[in-house]
């Protein structure tokens, strides 16, 4: 069944959008991710302008992270106080990825700006996840043998105004979750992902939280800045096309519902396994069609 997109101009296969957020959907229950990162490069290959499909995927994190936090928060994995400060930096970043955006809009070079830097971004987290994934399996060996890992980073014990986290069981300083979600906030505006493949991690291996609430904090940090992100995009690149948006919604809601109870069942090392070969094949697939496929290197701009 087709649908037109009004923003984007052309028409879709609805069943297959909603397909695509349901898959994301589930990504976002398993691992604490918007999704977006796969959301993004796929309306791409579909056809979809970059610009429009950053502006709406973000619309699709927000409805994603809502269902992912409900289920997470019915096991009492999130950490309000630390999601709080994270939101502080993601909203202030989101303003500075704003910025930055519409002046690659105006450059007219902003499609491609956020082709080049997909393949940068999908190439070298796929290939980290993919070499940890294949360590933690056994079917690589380690290049040193692994030490115990610290409670947090010596960069963020070494901040001042520590602030306790009880439900994380941390005495840091907000400093660091404060930058983390500035940096969230900017990938967000500009590439239309959550941010949580790069929050996730950091929250386990510099700011040492305890795992049992690093995903749903996550999600509760993608909620709000997506949900600004939203509004920003509909404000000044007025690229949000409200019809895509509710298509990838109507199957990420139900699909973040699955992949929280999927993460209790599968083990963890397969499934970022497979998350890595996926990230991986997007990335080549993005890197082939940036040196063969472009006809224009500038984007149209409307005066």
């Amino acid at each position: 069944m087709d649908i037109y997109l009004p923003i984007a101009g052309m028409s879709v296969n609805a069943l297959l959008i909603v397909a695509l957020g349901a898959l994301v959907g589930i990504l976002s229950g398993l691992f604490g991710v918007g999704g977006g990162f796969l959301t993004t490069p796929f309306l791409i290959f579909y056809g979809i302008s970059p610009t429009v499909a950053v502006a709406s995927a973000t619309t699709q994190i927000t409805g994603t992270s809502v269902s992912g936090v409900a289920a997470h928060m019915k096991r009492r994995g999130v950490d309000f106080h630390m999601g709080a400060v994270l939101i502080a930096g993601g909203l202030l970043g989101s303003v500075v990825g704003a910025g930055l955006f519409r002046l690659l809009q105006a450059s007219g070079q902003v499609d491609l700006v956020i082709g080049f830097l997909y393949v940068i971004m999908l190439g070298s987290i796929g290939g980290l996840m993919l070499r940890d994934a294949l360590v933690a399996l056994g079917w690589l060996e380690p290049r040193t043998k692994r030490k115990a890992r610290r409670r947090h980073n010596k960069w963020v014990a070494s901040l001042p105004l520590r602030w306790r986290f009880y439900a994380s069981g941390l005495y840091i300083s907000p400093l660091a979750p404060l930058i983390l979600g500035f940096l969230s906030g900017i990938l967000t505006v500009l590439l239309g992902v959550g941010g949580g493949f790069i929050v996730v991690p950091a929250m386990i291996y510099l700011l040492g939280m305890s795992p049992r609430v690093v995903v749903g904090t996550s999600l509760v940090m993608m909620l709000a800045v997506a949900a600004a992100t939203t509004l920003v995009h509909s404000l000044t690149t007025f690229a949000v096309d409200i019809v895509l948006a509710t298509l990838l919604l109507a199957g990420s809601v139900v699909g973040a519902q699955y992949g929280a109870r999927l993460a209790n069942v599968i083990k963890p090392d397969y499934l970022r396994l497979g998350l890595a070969l996926m990230i991986l094949g997007v990335a080549i697939r993005m890197l082939l069609g940036l040196a063969w496929q472009p006809s224009e290197v500038y984007s149209i701009v409307q005066l």
